[in-house]
């Protein structure tokens, strides 16, 4: 058995597909997504920066 097999395959987006064949509705939906995805990641590196930094402020007393 292959782990790809088993692992759910990832719905949505794909970066860098063709999007002429989008509706505008369909691009739009994809700007939703992509700007949901870019907050979501951006509250992630906030967190792992704030860790990082209280990391580096403990080892530095």
């Amino acid at each position: 058995m292959d782990w790809d097999d088993v692992r759910p395959k990832a719905a949505g987006l794909t970066l860098g597909e063709t999007l002429e064949t989008l509706s505008v509705a369909e691009l739009e939906a994809r700007i939703t997504a992509l700007q949901a995805e870019i907050e979501r990641v951006s509250a992630e590196l906030k967190k792992k920066k704030a860790h990082e930094a209280a990391a580096s402020a403990l080892f530095k007393s």
